[in-house]
């Protein structure tokens, strides 16, 4: 097969006690899964079904490397989420069904231009702009659901510099993962190496360069960005 130009490389994700990588597919995230955090961005958590917007593969920033604060930005927001792998997917799964389709899990962050995304908002654009830009989506290694099962409980917390700023327990998933996997193979076949980033706690706010960043998922991990 001939190309008009090399196609870019193959984004993956590195897998916690091994040499192997995981290919990345697509990158879903889901908005205002845990209540205090709907609240807190001025919506009511009771009344909204799910929704869903997108990264781009590539955007995966993969553990050790560093966070560049990005252009056309004063205002980058943090906020910690657990990500969840898939090795397998499908249309029109049920709940039930769901966490069959899962490969791992990590810790991740859905870095924002706050900014840019309140100017769409605004306006009744999409979000892109403020979400799916270059690095903007730190990610650990991933940890096999057969190393430590389907985690439905534990704290998740986000630190700058040692101070929290973000803390929260998976079990206030407002839609839980497999809510979340039936929900979105109802509008799009999920495929394997699609990773979904399942949300965020209360409490995000703006970095700065040269803050260090620390988010932790009980049972998942670690990860650790310094933004530059």
């Amino acid at each position: 097969m001939k190309y008009v130009f090399s196609p870019e490389a193959q984004s993956t994700l590195p897998i916690r006690g091994t040499d192997e990588l995981f290919p990345v597919n697509r990158v879903y995230c889901i908005g205002r899964n845990y209540a205090a955090h709907a609240i807190e961005m001025g919506h009511d958590p009771d009344k909204e079904p799910p929704f869903f917007f997108q990264k781009n593969p590539d955007n995966l920033l993969p553990e050790g490397k560093d966070f560049p604060y990005p252009p056309m930005t004063s205002d980058v927001h943090h906020e910690i989420e657990l990500a969840v792998a898939l090795k397998s997917g499908g249309s029109n799964l049920s709940a039930g069904d769901a966490l069959d389709c899962v490969f791992g899990y990590a810790v991740s962050l859905d870095m924002t231009r706050r900014d840019l995304q309140g100017q769409m908002k605004k306006m009744g654009r999409p979000w892109e702009i403020g979400k799916a830009f270059e690095h903007s989506a730190p990610c650990s290694a991933l940890v096999p659901a057969s190393d430590i099962g389907h985690p439905s409980e534990g704290e998740i917390w986000l630190k700058i510099n040692g101070a929290t700023q973000q803390e929260g327990d998976l079990n206030q998933l407002i839609w839980k993962i497999p809510e979340m996997i039936s929900y979105l193979s109802d509008y799009f076949s999920l495929h394997p190496g699609d990773v979904i980033l399942t949300g965020t706690p209360a409490g995000v706010g703006p970095v700065e360069k040269g803050d260090n960043l620390h988010g932790h998922i009980a049972g998942v991990g670690d990860l650790h960005v310094k933004v530059v």
